[in-house]
């Protein structure tokens, strides 16, 4: 059984833990390969939020959220309950404004949720992937950003064979985005995923990075 002095040390460590924890943005435009780098950090039993994922899910399980997007786009966004994303996605990436305004519903939500699970981690530190920090101003939160970048025509490709989609659908999508120079100049890191420069190494260099400068702040 836990003495009261032993119990006390450890709550206090945890509070600690909590407060020193550093928070890392991790993004990058469309086909730059950021998923992939996320999963190599969950490898290093860094805890990973992917916050577009926990978004899907907010879209169909938050009834904030639900009601605030029907009003918008009317009751056909839904279908059985599940979110039609094609209907949806039609609408939003031709029309700035549309976009603009799921984004003011669904952001904040994602924000509030991201926090939560921040506030439940023990880890030097975790990591936040997100394709949208700099437009929703999530990356204020952070301690620091870290960005994933790759050759243009290299992430067409990579988008067209994964959504089995045309070159012009993947260039609609990457026009709404943040142009992918101005998003790596506010990230104080950035990792080369374009298949010259082996990944991993660079990786491995920000973890160990990052575990250094944990220990700095406690």
């Amino acid at each position: 059984m836990q003495t009261w002095p032993g119990f006390l040390c450890n709550y206090i460590k945890r509070e600690i833990l909590i407060l020193t924890m550093l928070k890392i943005g991790l993004t990058g435009g469309i086909g730059s390969g950021k998923t992939t780098v996320a999963n190599i950090f969950k490898v290093f039993d860094i805890p990973v939020l992917d916050a577009d994922t926990v978004a899907k899910e907010l879209m169909e399980k938050d009834i904030t959220v639900v009601t605030a997007i029907r009003k918008v786009f009317g009751n056909e966004v839904y279908l059985h309950g599940k979110l039609n994303r094609a209907y949806l996605a039609g609408i939003v990436f031709k029309d700035e404004n549309k976009l603009h305004t799921l984004n003011a519903i669904v952001h904040p939500a994602t924000i509030a949720f991201s926090q939560q699970w921040m506030a439940q981690q023990q880890s030097a530190y975790v990591i936040k992937e997100a394709a949208l920090f700099f437009e929703s101003g999530s990356d204020k939160e952070m301690d620091y950003m870290v960005g994933v970048t790759a050759p243009l025509e290299l992430r067409i490709a990579r988008v067209m064979k994964r959504d089995n989609t045309t070159r012009s659908a993947v260039l609609a999508r990457m026009n709404q985005q943040m142009d992918e120079n101005k998003k790596l100049k506010r990230c104080q890191f950035v990792l080369q995923n374009d298949e010259t420069q082996l990944l991993l190494p660079q990786i491995i260099k920000l973890h160990s990075h990052f575990l250094a400068l944990a220990k700095t702040t406690v």
